[in-house]
């Protein structure tokens, strides 16, 4: 009923880690980054580096991962890159206060040196958290999301939320991918929907309504099998909680994790290190 994403076993490095430690080291990283707002790219070049370490390390198939780069390129540099780019928000008020050569107009808009900056800043950032977060679901057993939120303190509750979260996407592609193909089938064609947006949502209906009728249903028996365990009526035990265990290079990574994120804040408010600025070197560029 429930799909997960296109995990298989990998004797690496990443893998043999404890699901914990990668997702504290995803956390760290974040809030090191986001927290003390940590603009200076020689910071953020640094993560970005280690983070694609870690990402090769995984040895995730390009196979698997190659139409979530797709979404994710699209994502960070067509949206976010390119707001940044227009409007310099999104990131320090100095952006816009910082005065540097206009390079050219986009849509009447005057695009600064600063704002190129900007932009590039904030796609490295994207870019180095994104490098952590996709090998989580591809490399973690699904059979243990719920344990390892349990195993770092949160409630059933919260565990099993966080357990059906990382599957529901998964599981609304396969209905999404089903429904397609059964419409295909029947000579529904895909390949001509013209007209306005109210034409296109309507000639969109016969994949939209399937699907989201699917998806209720399946919350609706997901519901049912976990009230007919008594779900929520007392503390429940998990299976494979015994199984994780914290290792020497657990330990390492959370260490480093540890760093990272306090690092952020003594570099930032204690050498006042981390505050955007262009480089002398771009603004020769221009």
């Amino acid at each position: 009923m429930l799909v997960t994403w296109k995990y298989r076993p990998r004797d690496t490095f990443i893998q043999r880690l404890d699901p914990r430690t990668r997702l504290l080291f995803f956390f760290c990283v974040i809030f090191g980054l986001t927290l003390p707002d940590i603009w200076d790219y020689r910071v953020i070049l640094s993560l970005l580096a280690l983070t694609l370490t870690l990402y090769l390390l995984a040895r995730i198939e390009w196979k698997d991962v190659r139409r979530v780069w797709l979404f994710i390129f699209i994502l960070v540099f067509a949206i976010v890159g390119l707001n940044a780019l227009i409007s310099g928000r999104g990131g320090p008020a100095s952006v816009t206060n910082v005065v540097t050569p206009v390079v050219f107009t986009l849509l009447g808009i005057p695009i600064t040196v600063s704002k190129i900056w900007f932009a590039l800043t904030q796609v490295t950032r994207m870019m180095t958290m994104t490098l952590l977060a996709i090998p989580i679901p591809y490399t973690i057993d699904p059979n243990i999301y719920g344990t390892s939120f349990w195993k770092l303190g949160a409630s059933d509750k919260v565990s099993f939320t966080m357990d059906l979260a990382f599957r529901f996407l998964p599981t609304f592609a396969r209905d999404f991918t089903i429904t397609m193909d059964s419409q295909r089938a029947r000579g529904y064609e895909m390949e001509k929907v013209k007209g306005g947006i109210a034409a296109r949502l309507r000639r969109l209906a016969p994949l939209i309504i399937p699907v989201v009728m699917q998806s209720t249903v399946t919350g609706e028996e997901v519901i049912d099998a976990m009230d007919l365990r008594a779900f929520g009526a007392s503390k429940r035990t998990w299976i494979k909680a015994d199984d994780l265990k914290y290792k020497r290079s657990d330990y390492f990574m959370l260490a480093l994790a540890l760093t990272i994120l306090v690092g952020g804040f003594v570099l930032r408010f204690g050498f006042g290190i981390g505050e955007y600025f262009v480089p002398d070197w771009f603004l020769n560029l221009f």
